[in-house]
């Protein structure tokens, strides 16, 4: 069975500093649906927006964010298990920092610890461990992580679903006559410098850090689908049906695999 890791931000999580349930219901039960033709990974955002519900500490203060997220894990954790109940899918959470993935040892265990998850139909979901971490243990953001987890796995398409429908020309806020790559085979590097802004107070990430994740996946020979968490229904369309309407494919090409 293919191997699929979905990422969803914050911004589709969250919604006035609470978890956005509905928005969070539709997206289990999208992932229900892929369970049939996929193994799937969850990686997401919301531990802090969760935790600023409970705990209102200053989040742009170190220790303020990382007890924040302490007090967010549980409750967002809670939140998907409601959900997954309702569709009879056991889950488990696995915390990875940046050193996870320069150590041997310690990339090996948590990619067996996932093959067993899904060799026992049990769907991991993954988050960044900040809590206990340093500032360089850390990716800074999930769409780094999600990259990663899927080279790690062997995935065979990341999925970021974000506030936005795609990789546009131009920015769409700023232009009327922006137009959505369907399509794309590498990123220019300049698209990689440019400024970016979260659209979400609990947002880390904006249009270059999913470039970012893209253009890693893209040196590694893998596959990259960039697509909008609100409107779902174009992102099980592809995924099910091979239906491309909304939404960017980031793909190499033979000759630039690496």
């Amino acid at each position: 069975m293919k191997r699929l890791v979905i990422k969803v931000g914050s911004a589709v999580l969250t919604h006035k500093n609470n978890i956005a349930k509905e928005r969070m219901l539709n997206l289990v039960s999208l992932i229900s649906k892929l369970k049939s033709k996929y193994d799937v990974v969850l990686v997401t955002s919301g531990a802090v927006a969760a935790g600023y519900s409970a705990l209102k500490l200053d989040k742009t203060m170190q220790i303020g964010k990382k007890a924040i997220a302490a007090a967010g894990q549980p409750i967002l954790m809670t939140s998907y298990k409601k959900k997954f109940d309702i569709y009879d899918i056991d889950t488990a959470q696995i915390l990875l920092t940046e050193d996870d993935f320069d150590s041997r040892k310690r990339t090996k265990m948590f990619q067996e610890i996932i093959d067993a998850h899904l060799s026992n139909d049990i769907l991991p979901i993954v988050n960044e461990n900040d809590i206990t971490s340093t500032p360089e243990q850390l990716f800074g953001d999930n769409d780094q992580l999600s990259a990663n987890v899927a080279h790690a796995i062997k995935a065979d398409l990341l999925v970021i679903l974000s506030d936005i429908d795609g990789y546009y020309d131009k920015n769409p806020q700023e232009h009327k006559d922006a137009k959505i790559y369907k399509v794309i085979h590498e990123i220019p590097k300049d698209a990689l410098k440019d400024d970016s802004t979260p659209n979400n107070d609990f947002a880390t990430g904006g249009i270059v850090t999913k470039l970012k994740a893209a253009d890693f996946m893209l040196k590694k020979g893998r596959k990259m689908f960039l697509s909008n968490g609100f409107k779902l229904s174009y992102t099980e369309e592809f995924l099910l049906n091979g239906t491309h309407t909304l939404g960017t494919l980031f793909e190499a090409k033979k000759e630039k695999i690496i």
